[in-house]
């Protein structure tokens, strides 16, 4: 399938043009550099017309140069991590002095609104939603430093933590409460998971945030009839304080070790780009292949 991403320009005069990536992994990675090594790598991408909807964008970016607009989202790389986004925004904005840089929560909708086209054309409103499974303590899928996970606490008594893979609980609406009812027991979440719900059953409100952008993120609220919902974007922050400490990730080093890793996971893909650019550059010049 690959992981695709769609990169939008917009030129002085208000016009557009649309690219497709098939690097979204780690999309952020390549904005380091600045916008000159944006649009230089522009000639290495597909320009087909083609948009990619809630379910195939896996990332995105748009460049207004007319205004100095950097818009960006993506499902994985350091900015949806909890330990790196800080530092990954910081190295961005050091590298794009006198843009606006700015995140889309809500992913290929907010890219086509932007430019003045019908959001919707990138909805996919009649797929089958797919709940995550709730994971027990020590399950190996959160055994890594950044999993990809949601934690699910409910008031400052209970604490779930479920798998990030699948879409986000908060999508579930209050039908979550009959999985909850057993879902494994964490006690206290102390994991770097890039997403969150927080429930008050005694005042029907939810709060929920999310590194990863999440497709109709702003649309939650239909979804919970009678309840007040929040939407902390990426203050995980507020889940801490809601939730009494049941979800309490471990300290880590937002500066200079974050910016580190970072930079480090940046150094490890430009070889990476090396190749693919060769490879464009192969196909490009090879000779055409004679019919049989």
């Amino acid at each position: 399938m690959g992981d695709r991403a769609n990169v939008i320009v917009v030129r002085e005069d208000g016009t557009h043009e649309l690219y497709r990536s098939g690097r979204a992994v780690g999309i952020d990675l390549d904005l380091l550099n600045g916008p000159d090594a944006v649009l230089a790598m522009l000639p290495d991408l597909r320009q087909d017309g083609w948009w990619l909807d809630d379910i195939m964008a896996q990332g995105g970016v748009l460049l207004d140069l007319g205004q100095k607009v950097l818009l960006f989202f993506a499902w994985e790389g350091p900015s949806a991590e909890l330990r790196h986004r800080a530092a990954a925004f910081e190295l961005i904005r050091a590298t794009w002095q006198g843009w606006q840089v700015r995140w889309l929560y809500d992913g290929a909708a907010e890219l086509r609104a932007y430019v003045g086209l019908d959001p919707e054309f990138v909805r996919c409103r009649e797929s089958a939603l797919w709940p995550a499974p709730f994971l027990a303590p020590g399950d190996e899928d959160l055994a890594w430093p950044d999993p990809d996970g949601v934690v699910v606490t409910v008031g400052t008594d209970h604490c779930h933590v479920a798998s990030g893979a699948f879409d986000n609980p908060v999508r579930e609406g209050a039908s979550l409460f009959d999985r909850l009812a057993d879902a494994p027991e964490h006690g206290v979440c102390r994991l770097h998971v890039n997403s969150g719900v927080h429930l008050d059953l005694a005042r029907r409100r939810l709060g929920w945030w999310s590194l990863p952008s999440s497709p109709q993120a702003y649309e939650v609220p239909r979804l919970w009839p009678g309840w007040t919902v929040e939407f902390w974007q990426d203050d995980w922050q507020r889940h801490v304080r809601a939730s009494g400490g049941r979800f309490s990730p471990r300290p880590f080093d937002a500066g200079e070790e974050a910016r580190a890793a970072v930079l480090a996971q940046a150094e490890e893909r430009h070889p990476l780009w090396a190749r693919h650019r060769a490879q464009v550059a192969h196909l490009r010049t090879a000779p055409a292949t004679p019919p049989s």
